[in-house]
């Protein structure tokens, strides 16, 4: 007697899961797409640690997101292990549609230099880290905050931190003439690829 109690017990709370998982799909299938955008910019900023705005590219952020934690891999481009450069060029690639130069230093000669206090969403963060030359680069996300190829892997890090903040050289944006002539769609080398960074 008491197994088939224990059963039915059983049954009824499987069957109310199952109504609770469904009714807590269809209230979020049900919000609107800019209710649901909303959402998902109040959750990206927590994350991230920046104010998402109606003009941030929800894109950009997305990306970001999708690649936090992917290892760090001296000269890697893949989900297995990447690099600064790799990352930014990707990112690049897919947020963009833009297809930008393979290291930093290259990177940099694409961009008009910018100050830190006039960085955007989407510029570029240059570093001389243990170098006197351009070693690393990351993308601009705002509120001091950037994304990059990490020795740590994929992360989000702030120019505020003291270890950024000293070998923090210069940002960047794209210029316009690069934009237009990279629209058409050329191609870069990979072969040269950054210092390993620290």
């Amino acid at each position: 007697m008491r197994k088939i109690i224990f059963a039915i017990a059983l049954l009824f709370s499987v069957l109310a899961s199952q109504a609770q998982t469904t009714s807590v799909t269809n209230t979020t299938t049900d919000k609107a797409p800019d209710e649901q955008e909303g959402l998902a910019k109040t959750y990206l900023s927590q994350i991230m640690g920046v104010a998402l705005s109606a003009t941030s590219n929800m894109k950009l952020f997305h990306f970001v997101y999708d690649w936090i934690g992917t290892p760090y891999h001296f000269g890697g481009e893949s989900r297995r292990g990447i690099d600064c450069s790799a990352f930014t060029k990707e990112l690049y690639s897919e947020v963009f549609n833009l297809d930008i130069k393979r290291s930093s230093r290259d990177i940099f000669s694409m961009v008009n230099p910018v100050g830190r206090d006039d960085l955007k969403e989407g510029d570029l963060v240059f570093f001389k880290i243990h170098s006197r030359r351009i070693s690393h680069v990351g993308i601009y996300l705002g509120n001091n905050r950037f994304a990059h190829a990490s020795s740590k892997g994929v992360a989000i890090s702030s120019l505020d931190d003291n270890y950024y903040s000293r070998y923090f050289y210069k940002g960047g944006r794209l210029l316009a003439s690069f934009k237009d002539e990279l629209t058409g769609g050329s191609s870069s080398s990979s072969d040269d690829v950054d210092e390993k960074e620290q």
